[in-house]
């Protein structure tokens, strides 16, 4: 079977593909069961299209196949089919054969040939995947161009022919991102064929059988309504995620044979886009190779601040949209203005572009991984198993009554709509929308409402160092100017330097740029420029003028010194950039080449994070003391940027020049500092989240130094606490990787002594009481992860503040985080966090917009205040959906026991009785229980996610049960009266009704429904109390009154309408009334016991298990393990050993 399956490794990991071909015999067989079945077989195809694959086709190879069956093994278990048709796609040869055994097609692009061929292809969510033959897989069809270099994308300038572009068009189909939007009748037919709704259709057919004609109207009204809403609001959203999606405009194309205008559905990967100076708004993923572009990102990042993109360099490197995100322009983002001929080459076209991939995942999103989720249908199966056994109880008492074989059926039937509630999935979303509501009103914006409850679940929480804890702008300290001796002093304001290469670097090495005269970039960068008081002038649209100035050079922008400086200096000491690099968060720096006036020679001037620089400076030009005097600033919650520069030769080709070119061999200019103040809500807010028992940690592309300092500041690592840093490196030729751990220096003015240091480590950590946290920094992070994954797990356990960290590390962090079964939430800007904030549990977006796809929550309030806020009403709204579960399934137990007692007595209850108990008692009770806000504080224990757990389980039988012998009791009190005559009718169910027996059950019943209610609703220390729910609160008293009146004194027309029985003497109703003060006595006690841990006496019988969370049990490894982690020794790569032993 093997060769069935899409078995080629790295592609479609997610995905088991299988092949069938269609069996006559076997659809015929199919069609003749459908008919004799009277539909009921394409109903079971229709929610399992697996069996009708199975039914109707074989299995055969993937090539032949006319129907794949596709498990998505991420998503959902749940099989798609999907047809596989062949097309004519006339002249194609290269495009999809050559790529599978070389990449020349890459430079000659030959896509025609005379020879046709049929392409075969399947689209699965907005994605199209072409079959291969030599592969022997179905692969995605962007695998044809994720292999482009950057060289390659350059070839691309001179355009694609017209016979070119259109072969590629049939391989890659449309550019167009396609939300299907579902006709009303098509919604219907979906709506109603769903398992829910047939059940309500058997249950108003039954209940219409058995003479129950008001309360069927009313679910059949009440279910067309519910109907006609969702249908008008899944529409809505498909026809309004449609607009949003669609992007067709026209671009104008440079093709083989000149340049063009052509709609942007006809673009193709390959295609050279010619971007006007306005700007646009760009309909494709393309790599821009000329000119420059202002962006707004907003749409993708949620980041409002324009970004500037850069031509992509030449090299052979392989092309990556998120390597080279500084020059890759995603589709849309808005491109606000273009300058120097911007030219760019479509990289990704349709659903594989970066707003596809987030359409994709609006339409189909991955499911949540959430424990009460999954719990909430087995609940409903032990239900069912529950509805069974009542059946059976039906059976057995409705035989011995004499009824009918019509009756017994209608009655068996009966007690499975009544224990399986219809409306427990959509009660237990109240919780939810009420929490989203809350959070509105607080700025906070949700675009995954069921991963609200999941907040209730947190257990440790990341956050972005700048703009996240620390202020977004920076403060201006100094510049400190390097010599061959050492430093000069601090010069607090650059203006006081003298003329030369510190100076021009610090105004010029930035990629700020002018929109409408104001200039927009960075904010550390704005405020580096500012700090010069330099002029930035930018070239006019098609002026050459500053050109000839500098040497000829192609000018991008001119730095000019400030007005006030004497004419001839200021002309002197003028530069323009024509070449720049920007930064990358994965090489830690960027830089520029300048060119002066009066044809003398270009500088490089190189900026960044002082590791990296002077790594790529020359050795004599770095200060003996360089190390010193960085860690020192660093501890001190400095922001420290390096600078160097170079001459450039004078017949160095500025225009083609590579970065690695440019980057090494500079000299080391000096240093940058800046004051980056943590925020006034932050200390605050890591003390609460501390004192609730969550983990925080820092995740920062910052200094390490920096980072240890700002965690001290606002509390992650407190003042007596030890910081360890983690230093680890890969193997370098015939060295081994190494491990080892160095305690941090705090010097003389550390609060701990040498003498208590050697004592804490001598003693071990944790036998000497002392408190410590890893730091680990992006390479160190890398290096684990490869050569000492062995060690990974427990430095995940212990470390705190992770430094120089990249996007894609910060990614990899939470995902690793995760697999100790952390429940993990990530608090970030928005723009170099986008994959964390996707990839965790819960993301939280700082940003001014109202919604970002960047994560799941975005926050209007620019601090981390957003936090307990959201972790609050995620356990409220947890609590809440847990109270309504159990109330919705206590009202059904509650129900059946109340049918299966009057099954008994041969009677049952009335159709208005099941009206008024359904309709407006629990359904009212149960949307207003929600309501409520969460409670002020954070409590150290979260709430349980459960349903399958001892106490809950527990809890409800034992409610059950307490229910059951009350309304025994009151009819055992009622047969007990000296006027009580006993029910003797020859009819059977409500056609006897008014009798004693009912009515007694009906009284206590009611009175069940109400103390219930009361009993689930759980307050604290997750919610405010219940007093606070005054709509709530209202509704009990009411229905309490209105049950009282009932119950004693009814008068004659509501009687007559529940046909109740009226009793003549008023001593047994208020018997019954204190028959239902009992039962909620003993209910709340039981419920106040089992909180206190009643139930868990029952665990003794078994031995203590350990926690099944991965990270608990490295918690009490690590607590047991005193010597670690090793200071001060280098420890071994147990894979390298093994390798090196072998």
């Amino acid at each position: 079977r093997t060769t069935h399956h899409n078995s080629l490794p790295g592609i479609l990991e997610d995905h088991d593909v299988q092949g069938y071909r269609w069996v006559g015999w076997r659809v015929w067989l199919c069609r003749l069961g459908a008919v004799l079945s009277l539909g009921l077989l394409l109903l079971l195809f229709t929610w399992r299209p697996r069996f009708a694959v199975m039914a109707r086709c074989s299995p055969c190879p993937l090539s032949l196949a006319h129907v794949l069956l596709l498990r998505v093994r991420k998503a959902t278990p749940f099989p798609f089919t999907c047809s596989c048709p062949e097309r004519d796609t006339g002249r194609l040869k290269c495009l999809v054969e050559e790529v599978e055994e070389n990449r020349e097609w890459r430079d000659t692009v030959q896509l025609h040939n005379e020879q046709k061929s049929l392409l075969r292809f399947y689209q699965f969510e907005g994605l199209r995947y072409i079959w291969l033959p030599r592969k022997g897989a179905f692969c995605p069809v962007s695998v044809l161009n994720e292999e482009w270099t950057c060289s390659d994308l350059y070839r691309f300038q001179s355009g694609l022919s017209p016979l070119e572009q259109n072969s590629r068009q049939q391989v890659y189909g449309p550019n167009l991102i396609t939300v299907p939007v579902k006709s009303y009748m098509s919604l219907l037919v979906d709506e109603i064929l769903n398992p829910f709704y047939i059940f309500q259709v058997f249950s108003i057919a039954l209940w219409m059988a058995d003479n129950y004609y008001y309360y069927a109207a009313c679910i059949l009204v009440i279910s067309l309504l519910s109907i006609s809403i969702s249908l008008y609001e899944t529409r809505k959203q498909s026809v309004t995620l449609r607009k949003m999606a669609q992007l067709i405009t026209t671009v104008k194309v440079r093709r083989s044979t000149g340049g063009r205008c052509d709609p942007s559905e006809e673009l193709v990967p390959g295609d050279c886009l010619l971007i006007p100076p306005e700007g646009l708004l760009l309909p494709c993923d393309a790599a821009l190779l000329a000119g420059e572009c202002m962006v707004n990102e907003s749409m993708l990042t949620g980041e409002s601040v324009p970004v500037l993109k850069t031509p992509l360099p030449t090299g052979d490197s392989r092309f990556s949209s998120e390597g080279h995100r500084r020059h890759t322009l995603f589709c849309g983002t808005q491109l606000i203005q273009a300058r120097g001929g911007a030219v760019a080459v479509v990289t990704s076209t349709g659903f594989f572009t970066a707003k596809g991939d987030l359409i994709s995942s609006i339409l189909y999103p991955q499911p949540i991984n959430f424990r009460f989720y999954q719990d909430a249908t087995k609940f409903l199966l032990l239900l069912g198993g529950v509805a069974v056994l009542g059946t059976i109880y039906s059976v057995v008492v409705l035989s011995m009554s004499n009824v009918t074989w019509g009756e017994l059926v209608i009655r068996t039937l009966d007690v499975v709509t009544i224990v399986v509630p219809p409306a427990l999935p959509a009660a237990i979303t109240t919780g939810t929308i009420y929490a989203q509501r809350r959070l509105k009103r607080q700025g906070v914006f949700c675009i995954s409402p069921p991963r609200i409850n999941v907040c209730g679940k947190v257990s440790l929480f990341c956050f972005d160092k700048t703009g996240t804890l620390t202020e977004e702008g920076l403060d201006m300290w100094g510049v400190m100017e390097a010599h061959q001796k050492g430093f000069s002093e601090l010069v607090p304001d650059p203006r006081l330097l003298a003329p030369g290469p510190l100076l021009t670097a610090l105004a010029c090495c930035h990629s700020v740029a002018l929109l409408d005269g104001q200039a927009y970039g960075d904010p550390l960068e704005l405020k580096m420029m500012e700090s010069t008081g330099w002029e930035l002038i930018e070239p006019s649209v098609n002026g050459h003028a500053l050109d000839s100035e500098f040497g000829g050079h192609k000018v991008l922008s001119v730095m000019r010194p400030p007005a006030g400086t004497p004419f001839s200096e200021r002309t002197v000491s003028s530069v323009a950039v024509v070449r720049r690099f920007p930064f990358s968060s994965s090489l830690q720096r960027m830089s520029v080449v300048a060119a002066p006036p009066g044809g003398r020679p270009a500088i490089a001037i190189i900026k960044g994070s002082p590791e990296m620089v002077t790594s790529l400076c020359l050795a004599d030009t770095v200060p003996p003391q360089f190390s010193g005097v960085l860690d020192d600033f660093a501890s001190r919650g400095f922001r420290v940027l390096a600078l160097g520069y170079k001459v450039m030769g004078s017949d160095t080709e500025l225009g083609t020049i590579e970065r690695e070119a440019v980057e090494r061999d500079m000299r080391f200019l000096g240093l940058f500092l800046m004051r980056n103040l943590v925020k006034p809500e932050t200390a605050g807010v890591i003390q609460t989240l501390r004192q609730a028992q969550l983990r925080t940690v820092m995740v920062t592309g910052d200094n390490i130094l920096t980072a240890v300092n700002v965690s001290r500041s606002c509390g992650m690592v407190g003042s007596e606490d030890r910081v360890i840093f983690v230093q680890a490196s890969p193997p370098d030729g015939q060295l081994p990787p190494t491990l080892s751990f160095h305690q941090e220096d705090r010097g003389a003015s550390g609060t701990h002594g040498s003498t208590e240091v050697h004592t804490w480590v001598g003693l071990g950590l944790y036998q000497s009481g002392v408190s410590y946290h890893l730091a680990v920094n992006g390479k160190s992070f890398s290096a684990i992860c490869d050569h000492f994954p062995e060690y990974l797990p427990k430095v995940l356990m212990r470390a705190t503040v992770y430094a120089r960290m990249a996007p894609d590390q910060k990614t990899q962090l939470v995902k690793e985080l995760q697999k100790l079964n952390y429940r993990v939430g990530m608090c970030g800007d928005g723009a170099n966090d986008c994959g964390a904030l996707r990839a965790s549990d819960v993301g939280v977006s700082l940003s001014e917009a109202e919604a970002s796809v960047a994560s799941p929550f975005t926050s209007k309030v620019n601090n981390i205040s957003c936090v307990p806020l959201l972790i609050r009403e995620g356990r409220c709204s947890l609590v809440t959906s847990f109270s309504l579960f159990r109330y919705m399934a206590l009202y059904s137990l509650i129900q059946f026991s109340s049918v299966l007692i009057l099954y008994t007595v041969k009677t049952n209850l009335g159709d208005w009785q099941f009206l008024f108990f359904d309709l407006f008692l629990v359904t009212l009770l149960a949307i207003v229980m929600g309501r409520g806000g969460p409670s002020e504080e954070l409590h150290p224990r979260r709430p349980p996610a459960s349903l399958i757990a001892l106490p809950i389980l527990g809890g409800m039988f034992l409610h059950t049960l307490f229910n059951i012998l009350g309304q025994t009791g009151a009819l055992l009190i009622t047969a007990s009266q000296d006027w009580f005559v006993q029910l003797n009718s020859t009819e059977s169910g409500a056609a006897n009704l008014p009798n004693m027996e009912e009515t007694s059950v009906f009284a206590l019943s009611g009175y069940q429904y109400i103390i219930m209610a009361v009993v689930v609703t759980k307050g604290y220390p997750y919610k405010k109390p219940l007093y606070h729910n005054f709509l709530f609160l209202g509704l009990l008293l009411i229905f309490l009154g209105v049950m009282t009146w009932l119950v004693l004194y009814p008068g004659p027309v509501f009687a007559k309408l529940l046909q109740l029985y009226t009793y003549p003497d008023m001593t047994l109703n208020m018997l019954l009334v204190s028959l239902a003060a009992l039962n909620f006595l003993t209910c709340f006690l039981m419920e106040v016991l089992i909180d206190q841990g009643l139930l868990n006496c029952l665990r003794c019988v078994h031995r203590k298990r350990m926690s099944k969370k991965q990270y608990k049990r490295l918690d009490v490894l690590l607590s047991e393990s005193p010597s670690w982690p090793p200071l001060n020794q280098s420890l071994p790569s147990a894979q390298y050993t093994v390798i090196g032993l072998s």
